[in-house]
């Protein structure tokens, strides 16, 4: 076993010694040139990355940093301590990847702000998107209405993916019942990042809305959150083969 940790250390070592100083780069290649000779937004995301955390090997940090979480996402879901463990990192580079992307998830907050009244997919989608989109697990949320439209509650049914789940209508609707809503959306993400919707996704909306027919509550919509989009399975006229009724 201790062999096994010092080949560990030895091969970080490796890789930290090997990635090009930013300073020996040629002064095209360089992240900072090329910020201010093409723009920011030109820029890959490693390079980004490497503006942004400033260190002087910053940009095959970045690009070895982002190969090994699976891209920005994976990073946002990691905590500090998993960040600081990987090759080059350490705790002050650690923290400073939580702070920038706690800025992207203050910024899309501020830019989307959640709103008490819910009317098109887009709302339902601002609403749910910080929250959701970075977790590593899929959760199916149910949000209650009023009659106005207005936000009664959010309540998380299920952790875990919905093939996998015993569907009960029962539990799907209680809060909505216990609080007399008047209709309900239902939402789950895929941590994946792509939103498009599975044939159990499809079959689910299906029967939740036969069921709020039964149960007079309408089923405003099912949102799928993926990372910064989503997917309405009522514009796009799946799983709403019943007929809802008006509000």
């Amino acid at each position: 076993m201790q062999h096994s940790l010092i080949d560990m250390q030895a091969y970080d070592m490796r890789r930290t010694k090997t990635r090009r100083l930013i300073k020996d780069m040629p002064p095209e290649e360089q992240p900072y040139t090329r910020m201010d000779a093409v723009g920011l937004r030109a820029l890959s995301t490693a390079e980004v990355l490497a503006i942004a955390l400033g260190n002087k090997d910053g940009l095959d940090l970045a690009q070895d940093l982002l190969t090994s979480t699976n891209h920005l996402p994976g990073i946002a879901r990691k905590n500090r301590h998993e960040l600081a463990t990987l090759p080059g990192i350490g705790e002050i580079t650690a923290r400073r990847l939580l702070a920038i992307m706690e800025i992207a998830r203050r910024y899309q907050a501020f830019q989307y702000p959640p709103s008490s009244i819910i009317k098109t997919p887009q709302e339902a989608a601002y609403y749910l998107m910080g929250d959701m989109m970075h977790l590593e697990q899929e959760h199916f949320v149910v949000i209650s209405l009023d009659t106005r439209n207005h936000i009664i509650n959010k309540t998380t049914i299920y952790i875990g993916t919905l093939n996998a789940i015993p569907i009960r209508m029962s539990e799907i609707f209680e809060p909505a019942i216990r609080c007399r809503a008047a209709a309900i959306i239902v939402a789950h993400n895929h941590p994946s990042g792509d939103p498009a919707p599975s044939p159990e996704d499809v079959n689910v909306t299906r029967m939740i809305g036969q069921a709020g027919e039964l149960l007079d509550i309408q089923v405003m919509d099912h949102i799928i959150i993926g990372l910064n989009v989503f997917y309405s399975l009522k514009e796009r006229g799946l799983g709403f083969d019943f007929i809802p009724k008006s509000k």
